[in-house]
């Protein structure tokens, strides 16, 4: 496979992850857990850094990281009513001591930054497939996370399992989470989840029209950044959440009133 096949194959890994944030983002914003998910992608640092020392692929470390944290996040909600925000930040403050300490230190900056050079043909077409999985998941699955996630007790009214609506949430949220590592760290994924869906919030009429600009924003801060990121040098992944962030300030200038 020649150079410019590897990078168009980059390219729609990275596209296909964004929509599949804007996506997820929608439904966490109605979740209101905002803040909770930026905190949530650096449950993965302990499990990157672990697998960094035993010489395995980061990527696995984090996924089993965030396996456990999303079902320890789950198990804390329903045993102790806590707020979802407040257990997250818990488990952020201890991921992110726990992580640094394990993560070698010249590894440091590409695990909280990402390094989309170290993403592999086949990681990018094993993203790919993951992304589509999880964007077909969110759209069978959105018109009971809908209710659920708008109300517990209509849901349960309904019929529904919210438990059940609930683990599959926070497993699609941190699946979506560990597929943008690559590019954007750590520090860095919760924001794609978050600001593009949030600028989409001043731009749609409907939640389906909120879920497609979710996507699009997402997908466009993705390309945009990287074309900015390439043509002036600069780093990739806070070149993204830059554009993404500008298209949010002038997403304001179409908010509806009330």
């Amino acid at each position: 496979m020649n150079v410019l096949d590897s990078n168009l194959i980059s390219i729609l890994a990275m596209a296909s992850v964004a929509a599949a944030s804007g996506l997820i983002g929608a439904f966490a914003l109605m979740r209101k857990m905002t803040l909770a998910a930026d905190a949530m992608s650096h449950v993965a640092l302990p499990g990157l850094g672990v697998a960094i020392l035993l010489k395995l692929n980061p990527i696995i470390g984090g996924a089993v990281a965030l396996a456990i944290g999303a079902v320890l996040v789950w198990l804390l909600e329903r045993k102790t009513m806590i707020a979802t925000e407040t257990i997250i930040g818990v488990l952020f403050s201890a991921s992110l001591a726990v992580g640094t300490l394990l993560t070698p230190e010249n590894e440091l900056i590409d695990t909280l930054f990402g390094d989309l050079a170290k993403l592999t043909f086949t990681q990018a077409i094993i993203g790919i497939v993951a992304a589509v999985v999880i964007i077909g998941l969110v759209l069978f699955l959105k018109s009971r996370l809908t209710i659920a996630l708008i109300s517990p007790d209509l849901a349960k009214t309904s019929g529904l399992d919210y438990n059940r609506l609930n683990l599959w949430f926070l497993l699609l949220f941190v699946g979506t989470v560990l597929l943008g590592l690559n590019f954007l760290g750590i520090l860095l994924m919760g924001s794609l989840i978050i600001v593009p869906a949030a600028a989409s919030k001043n731009f749609a009429r409907s939640f389906n029209s909120d879920l497609i600009i979710a996507a699009s924003v997402s997908i466009f801060s993705v390309l945009a950044g990287l074309a900015i990121s390439e043509r002036f040098s600069i780093a990739l992944g806070p070149t993204i959440i830059s554009v993404a962030a500008a298209v949010f300030f002038i997403s304001i200038l179409f908010r509806r009133s009330g």
